[in-house]
């Protein structure tokens, strides 16, 4: 028997372990999340869901303005319930990007169910944390509907800010039950008595249900839980109802295929079952299904009322469309309504650096709109640039966090063009309907823009802003909207100190660098946040840049008339620094139309043809220089500028360095 033992443990067989513990510190430390799935999913025991009936399940969210604690509740909620265990790396543990982990942002909704037994009863709660910032609305939205309830967290410090009224709204129309939490009372400068106030003046919620915690420290918190329970309704579904799953999220596992996060609308779903997809109306079996917790713990069943995810075998990354609705085998249903699409505010040209990793980013891409839905592509091509796409996201935040998720995930570098944003126009010739099959087009690519002759009007996209900011501001932000060409629609005093401003804002106005503006005059104190508001006419221009009177496709902008001078002579000094001077003088014009408003001229490279004469008749020295001057005209003619790749990038760089 020893021998036996010895013998299995020189050939590095596996004995049974003594305990659980052990077999996770044979685990190697610091792997990463993806590495330790397969791990977690295959060793642990598989959960019975039947023992939470429907009545016993609460499916909510936190929501709040950028930086207010929902993530760092999210923690708390976890630790109370014992999902976790209480550690002081405990940080953001439902952040799992790394472009969350540096920003201390929250990007994607992350979900978790946790165990919590309140008065004798084991309850299911189900927990979506949520994104902040406006750009990620979408998400926002998304994750509501999943949910019956909310958590709406404030700031004691900061007060009620602009995607707090968002998101607010964003609930009370879904109908979902909220619950009011005052965060950050540990603070020296809290105010909650101040913040009640505002949420009683605002929201119409009565001071006496607003719960005051520190997230941070875990004061309060278990009553957050307790509230949940008694305020928020048990999901309106039935087991006995035919399958029903609506699919939220999904992302892609390089081993598993695609990962997609269902909530359950009625009836119930295992391993081995034959699913079909509404939307491409493929068939297949289901491989695993269990709950986030926030790590995947494989269950036996998924219930109705039931928040899990699911492996189904889907190697096509278009297969999960969120939004989908995922019903038995010849047991169909009629569809969820899923998901209003997103409407893009933004569009930037998108190309490799390189045009042989054109099939690489294009694969990095589908997998990464899989995982963030709200962004739109389209196929593009530019003749300095080469095959691209153009792609709509939500917003300039949006953008960043797109390209930096490429290359922190999937290790791509792209070249990102200027962000334009969508126009519209109303055609007038008959040919061009004709043509088109509509008398209105929209315009996202300069080089489509349509000339003034054939055009009855133009149109561009407008926001309602809202701005919450400290009353001493309101003089510099009401200049700086003005300059914006915003229109005042409406100004509320919160409190004795904080106003809420409305304005309408043509969305090129703010596209850039409004909320920079807006938070270096306010000290960082002013929140902005805005809302589609529909199209307004605008006096707009197409704006040409000529090198040597020919057109460069690339730097044609849509610009408003009031602010092309400016813009034309910004982007001709630019070009003028870039460009590599060449043997002969090359003119750099901005133009719209014929005319000309801004031109720089890059001199040419001269040899000293008069080096060679020591005194003598001038009339020598004038007929060298005549003879260069006529070589350098026919160079002209038949010389081309060929601006190099390096430069387009540098002028159509977003920061204006100047």
């Amino acid at each position: 028997m020893a021998l036996a033992g010895r013998a299995a443990l020189r050939w590095g067989a596996r004995l049974p372990s003594p305990c659980p513990a052990a077999a996770s510190l044979c685990r190697p430390a610091g792997l990463p999340a993806a590495c330790q799935r397969p791990y977690s999913s295959r060793g642990k025991e598989k959960l019975d869901m039947s023992t939470y009936p429907v009545e016993s399940i609460r499916n909510f969210s936190i929501i709040a303005h950028v930086d207010h604690g929902k993530s760092t509740l999210a923690d708390r909620l976890l630790e109370i319930t014992g999902t976790i265990s209480k550690t002081v790396h405990n940080k953001q543990v439902l952040d799992k990007l790394q472009v969350e982990r540096e920003r201390g942002i929250t990007v994607k909704a992350q979900s978790a169910s946790l165990f919590y037994n309140h008065e004798g009863i084991n309850y299911l709660l189900n927990l979506i944390d949520t994104p902040g910032h406006v750009d990620f609305s979408y998400e926002v939205s998304r994750s509501l509907s999943a949910c019956q309830g909310v958590i709406l967290v404030v700031d004691a410090n900061e007060g009620i800010q602009a995607q707090t009224v968002a998101n607010f709204y964003l609930a009370f129309e879904a109908q979902l039950s909220i619950i009011p939490v005052i965060n950050k009372i540990d603070l020296k400068n809290a105010d909650p008595e101040r913040v009640e106030k505002q949420i009683e003046k605002l929201f119409d919620i009565p001071t006496d249900e607003c719960i005051r915690i520190s997230a941070k420290q875990g004061t309060n918190v278990e009553k957050v839980l307790q509230r949940v329970i008694e305020k928020i309704p048990p999901p309106q579904c039935n087991t006995a109802d035919p399958l029903k799953a609506l699919v939220f999220d999904s992302t892609f596992d390089h081993y598993r295929g695609v990962i997609a996060n269902i909530a359950l609308f009625g009836g119930e779903i295992e391993k081995g079952q034959k699913i079909v997809s509404a939307h491409t109306k493929k068939r297949y079996e289901v491989n695993e299904v269990g709950i986030l917790t926030p790590n995947e713990q494989p269950t036996h069943k998924l219930y109705a009322g039931q928040v899990g995810y699911l492996i189904a075998g889907m190697k096509e990354v278009t297969e999960a469309q969120i939004g989908d609705t995922l019903f038995l085998y010849k047991q169909p249903v009629e569809p969820l309504p899923g998901f209003k699409s997103a409407k893009p505010m933004v569009f930037a040209g998108m190309y490799p650096i390189d045009q042989t990793e054109y099939n690489n980013l294009k694969s990095a891409l589908e997998r990464l709109t899989l995982n963030d839905s709200s962004v739109t592509v389209h196929r593009d091509s530019s003749l300095a640039l080469g095959a691209g796409w153009r792609l709509g996201f939500l917003g300039l935040l949006h953008m960043e966090v797109f390209n930096q998720r490429l290359e922190q995930e999937y290790n791509m570098s792209v070249i990102l063009t200027a962000p334009t944003v969508p126009y519209k126009a109303v055609l007038s010739s008959a040919k061009l309907i004709k043509e088109y099959g509509k008398d209105q087009i929209t315009i996202i690519n300069p080089a489509q823009f349509p000339d003034k002759l054939s055009v009855s009007e133009y149109l561009e996209p407008t926001v309602l802003g809202t701005i919450v900011t400290p009353h001493e501001y309101i003089g510099k932000i009401i200049t700086l909207c003005q300059d914006r060409r915003a229109v005042q629609k409406d100004m509320l005093y919160i409190d004795e100190n904080r106003v809420m401003l409305k304005y309408l804002f043509p969305l090129n106005e703010i596209v850039v660098d409004f909320y920079d503006a807006l938070k270096s005059l306010s000290s960082g104190y002013a929140s902005f946040d805005y809302e589609d508001a529909g199209y307004q006419s605008a006096d707009l221009i197409k704006m040409d840049i000529l090198l040597n009177g020919n057109p460069v496709e690339e730097l044609a902008t849509i610009i408003h008339n009031d602010k092309a001078y400016a813009t034309g002579k910004l982007l001709c000094e630019r070009l003028k620094e870039t460009i590599p001077r060449q043997l002969f003088e090359i003119a750099i014009q901005a133009a719209i139309g014929k005319k000309i408003i801004a031109r720089e001229t890059l001199k040419a490279y001269r040899k000293n043809v008069v080096a060679k004469c020591y005194g003598g008749d001038i009339t020598r020295r004038m007929k060298l220089l005549k003879r260069q001057a006529e070589g350098k005209k026919l160079m002209r003619k038949i010389g081309n500028v060929e601006v190099p790749r390096d430069a387009f990038i540098q002028v159509l760089k977003r920061e204006t360095d100047k």
